[in-house]
């Protein structure tokens, strides 16, 4: 393009052209995705939204992390799988930002081998935390309808090797599912251009994720709470009766209504958890807009933000570890043994 001064006429016709150009991701490539439009402000509004986002669901898991990884009194094996789940999520807020970049940009700046990673990364996180949901509603199941069991069945050491065969699992299922669409192998790429991060996966793919990875993890998931739920209700019916009639409420019933308690937050994390996934899976498999599926997308990764959300509502216990936390006291000699179960403070 030749340098010279415009004035008047040529100046405005210049400005049109320009506003007009075709821009590349790269423009130095011949290969290169053309690159979407987007004004300065409405692209600094969406940084500081998703940065505000990310932020959040990171500080609020960590927040879980820390509480149940230094307080003995919530090392059980309930907290364990909420443990694993928060990990989860606190990935995925960290994870943000790049799905963030890209959504602003409309373009991947990152390379073609960090965009297969970034995808397995995505597709372990999602697998993972339906599994770490499948594990809780075992749990659950277990602690609500068998408590006498619960003790033998369900014990530290069998949730950990759990947790651990659910990331096993999932990272294998996450990578196959990668490169089995052949998205590292390079000369089934020549429909792709250079700023592009995707994944071209059949019809069969999709329906097959779609039965393994969510609608039968889903089916575990619903009935098992059904039944939870089914239990609960006749509990809770027998120990209001028996305090309505004057009569003693032994250690066994108030347990029994604590583990209801429990099954009842947990069964909303679930719930949350479904509205949020159920929408973006049908509108994968129906191929509706990408506007429509990034919007989906993101309303999945804001359900990472929800869970401590419901933790604060719902656990006493995780305000008190937060106040510990933000205050510095869980420095203090001896501040892992406390009960924060009590009034005691440190």
């Amino acid at each position: 393009m030749q340098n010279k001064l415009l004035t008047g006429g040529d100046s405005l016709m210049a400005y049109k052209i320009e506003d007009h150009e075709i821009q590349y991701c790269f423009p130095a490539i011949n290969s290169s995705c053309i690159k979407g439009k987007r004004s300065q402000h409405e692209s600094n509004i969406m940084y500081m939204f998703f940065s505000l986002l990310s932020a959040w669901t990171v500080f609020l898991n960590l927040q879980v992390i820390i509480s149940i990884s230094h307080f003995k009194k919530l090392q059980t094996p309930t907290n364990l799988l909420i443990l694993s789940l928060a990990v989860a999520d606190m990935l995925i807020g960290l994870v943000m930002p790049i799905e963030a970049s890209r959504l602003i940009e409309m373009c991947w700046y990152f390379g073609h081998t960090f965009c297969g990673l970034f995808l397995a990364i995505t597709g372990l996180l999602v697998t993972v935390s339906l599994s770490n949901l499948v594990l809780i509603a075992v749990d659950r199941y277990v602690a609500v309808c068998h408590p006498l069991l619960y003790p033998q069945k369900i014990t530290t050491t069998k949730t950990l090797i759990s947790i651990c065969l659910s990331w096993v699992f999932s990272s294998t299922s996450s990578t196959a599912f990668v490169i089995s669409n052949g998205y590292f192998n390079i000369s089934s790429k020549t429909n792709i251009c250079s700023g592009e991060c995707s994944l071209m996966v059949s019809f069969a793919w999709k329906v097959i994720d779609l039965i393994l990875c969510f609608i039968f993890p889903c089916i575990v998931i619903i009935s098992l709470y059904l039944r939870i739920f089914y239990v609960v209700h006749q509990q809770v019916k027998v120990i209001n009766t028996l305090m309505k009639g004057g009569k003693c409420v032994n250690e066994g019933s108030v347990r029994r209504k604590s583990e209801s308690k429990a099954a009842l937050t947990l069964g909303i994390i679930v719930t949350v958890y479904l509205l949020c996934w159920i929408p973006y899976y049908i509108c994968s498999i129906l191929a509706v807009s990408s506007t429509t599926i990034n919007v989906l997308m993101w309303v999945v990764y804001i359900n990472s933000g929800l869970n401590p959300m419901i933790y604060a509502l719902f656990y006493p216990w995780f305000k008190k570890t937060v106040k510990l936390i933000l205050t510095l006291k869980i420095f203090q000699p001896a501040s892992s043994l406390v009960n924060i179960f009590t009034e005691h403070q440190l």
